[in-house]
């Protein structure tokens, strides 16, 4: 007479329901620190429009053939539009909401030093997107055109 039961079964629905309830626990408390998250895709992707905005629609030379090519002209103005408007910008790329408010940077830098920069000072500790670009700066006067790269920082 067999009197040790069904131990094979029991173990193995036992094993079963410790894994499942494991399982949930891992997932369900991976969700509590979602709001805690940086939100860097987001912002990274903020960047990523604004750059392509000034590049390609503000500030563009409009020649054929040379997205990166811009008017030195144009970014002459737009650099004291944002030194000297900075809320009127932050409007206009849709960085100023009800809910959200972003900050942004802007610079043109060539290999030796900064040529541009305007938007508020980078803060010391925050999580910052930046898009680079490399453009190509023409002098209106002398029509020659330089090398340098444009970084849009947003946090």
């Amino acid at each position: 007479m067999d009197n040790r039961g069904q131990m094979q079964i029991d173990y193995i629905i036992g094993i079963s329901i410790f894994l499942t309830t494991i399982i949930f626990v891992f997932s369900y408390t991976s969700g509590l620190f979602l709001p805690f998250e940086s939100n860097s895709d987001e912002i990274t992707l903020i960047a990523d429009r604004i750059s392509t905005n000034i590049v390609e629609q503000e500030l563009s030379a409009q020649k054929p053939g040379n997205i990166n090519l811009l008017d030195g002209t144009k970014v002459a103005t737009f650099f004291t539009e944002i030194n000297g408007n900075y809320d009127g910008i932050l409007n206009f790329y849709g960085l100023n909401s009800t809910y959200l408010r972003y900050d942004m940077n802007v610079t043109i830098e060539n290999e030796n030093s900064t040529i541009y920069a305007g938007g508020k000072q980078l803060p010391e500790y925050s999580n910052i997107a930046q898009t680079k670009r490399v453009i190509m700066l023409r002098n209106e006067t002398t029509g020659n055109s330089s090398i340098s790269v444009l970084s849009v920082r947003v946090w």
